[in-house]
């Protein structure tokens, strides 16, 4: 499955009116920071003598790609165009891999 298939898919799901574009990118952003604390919330269970539940781990995930496909159709782009977009911005910052120097001392506008 391509990122844009699965926008498409993951889409129908969506409660928000297609043309309410603000408040379904306000909804994708906080769901996202919700869905991430989820995520970090399985694994500071092992501090409470949880064992790592992997395939929770998998769903929780699987919600934050949902949130992110949702912001993407807020924004009126794809899920493909942002991917290219971030390896185009990683290979442009690290032309040969990551580097320590790289990071620390990017190129101004570098964001």
């Amino acid at each position: 499955m391509t990122g844009n298939e699965y926008q498409e898919l993951a889409i129908r799901t969506c409660s928000i009116p297609y043309d309410c574009k603000t408040d379904r990118l306000r909804h994708a952003v906080y769901g996202l920071n919700a869905e991430a604390g989820e995520v970090a919330g399985i694994l500071q269970k092992q501090y409470q003598g949880h064992l790592m539940d992997w395939e929770h781990m998998k769903k929780e995930l699987g919600d934050c790609l949902w949130m992110i496909a949702e912001a993407c159709d807020a924004l009126g782009t794809d899920m493909e165009t942002i991917m290219q977009m971030n390896i185009d911005k990683l290979k442009a910052r690290y032309p040969e891999g990551f580097t320590v120097e790289n990071s620390l001392h990017r190129k101004a506008g570098d964001i």
